[in-house]
């Protein structure tokens, strides 16, 4: 298992367009892979759960993986989350 911490800086959050395009990444890896928020955890392939999190600008969150490309998936997911800046 592998989990990284990343802090969300896009002003919309972790919503819709941002949440759609991490989905749509992480649909991409065999691993399992989880994005928890404080006590809450969403499946990270599925937009519903990602988006019922409620990771707004400056909310800390977990990318955690397990599978055989776990590392890979957290790298590029983590990635992809501090490249959202708009």
């Amino acid at each position: 298992m592998v989990e990284r911490e990343v802090t969300v800086q896009n002003k919309t959050g972790l919503h819709a367009r941002p949440a759609a395009m991490f989905v749509q990444k992480a649909g991409k890896f065999a691993s399992t892979i989880t994005v928890i928020k404080e006590e809450r955890e969403a499946n990270a392939k599925s937009i519903m759960s990602v988006m019922a999190l409620g990771a707004g600008q400056g909310s800390k969150v977990v990318i955690r993986a397990e599978g055989s490309d776990e590392q890979q998936a957290v790298d590029t997911l983590v990635e992809l989350v501090e490249s959202f800046s708009e």
